[in-house]
């Protein structure tokens, strides 16, 4: 690999019409396809890990880390994001309100991760305890002959029994640039974008509305559910915000229009039955 070759993909446990609206809350342009049954990629269009004339650039395991806890924190499905660039390559696991997981490999391949991120990875996504989890400890010894390219690769390879299934050409350590145009030409290829907060409350309601967590929607658990989202999400995105942070700054508004819509939807469901 090279610098040129930085990129990433976000991979939800989730089809595409269930992803859809959470994405849109990314506020990033991104390529949205099928990759198996139960999984769907995130395709970003734009370089944020790059930075822009007002921004300096950050890393782009920051900014995957960001949109992934973003994503699952909002969800009832894990996010996993994959990411590499000049110097080296990993993933970053986020499910809800647990702390993340991830392990790195240098770019020949050299593991710096700790194995008890391995056994934790398949414990949330439910992998077989033996034969996946023999899988992954095999990517965490050395091996001269497995770049970090070869590393996310195999990792895919023991997700594979869970449905994932990457579109051809959709692979770790291509550059960007060439992810977005493989998943340009994808059948049911859908392109995401922040068309404002009118459209995402629209789309967060129709997502919540034909959901499977009915409990969760209304009642004193909701409300508590709402109440813990703003109460985290302001100080993370002052704290990306001053950090400059993208990613966490994104997870922060995420979380805050989370509680907002939480607590909205409960009063508006609420005065349309007393009326």
């Amino acid at each position: 690999m090279n610098a040129t070759s930085t990129g990433a993909l976000l991979l939800c446990r989730a089809d595409p019409e269930t992803v859809r609206p959470l994405a849109h809350l990314l506020r990033e342009q991104m390529l949205l396809v099928r990759a198996g049954e139960e999984w769907s990629a995130l395709v970003p269009e734009g370089k944020p890990w790059n930075g822009g004339t007002e921004q300096e650039p950050e890393p782009v395991d920051r900014v995957l880390g960001g949109w992934a806890t973003a994503l699952a924190v909002g969800s009832t499905w894990p996010v996993l994001a994959l990411w590499w660039d000049a110097d080296r390559a990993g993933f970053t696991l986020a499910a809800g309100f647990r702390r993340p997981v991830g392990y790195i490999w240098l770019t020949d391949g050299t593991p710096v991760g700790e194995d008890e991120a391995m056994r934790t990875f398949a414990v949330r996504l439910g992998l077989d305890p033996v034969l996946d989890v023999q899988g992954l400890e095999e990517l965490t010894r050395p091996d001269p002959d497995a770049d970090a390219g070869a590393r996310l690769r195999g990792l895919l390879a023991v997700l594979t029994r869970t449905g994932l299934t990457l579109p051809a050409g959709l692979s770790p350590c291509e550059s960007a640039d060439r992810l977005r145009s493989v998943a340009a030409v994808q059948r049911g290829v859908e392109r995401v974008e922040w068309t404002g907060w009118r459209d995402a409350v629209r789309v967060e309601l129709d997502a919540v509305e034909s959901s499977r967590i009915g409990p969760w929607v209304r009642g004193p658990r909701a409300r508590a559910v709402a109440a813990v989202q703003l109460a985290a999400g302001l100080p993370l995105l002052l704290w990306g915000a001053r950090r400059r942070s993208g990613g966490w700054a994104a997870a922060g508004a995420v979380l805050l229009a989370q509680g907002a819509l939480g607590l909205a939807y409960e009063r508006a469901r609420a005065g349309a039955e007393a009326s």
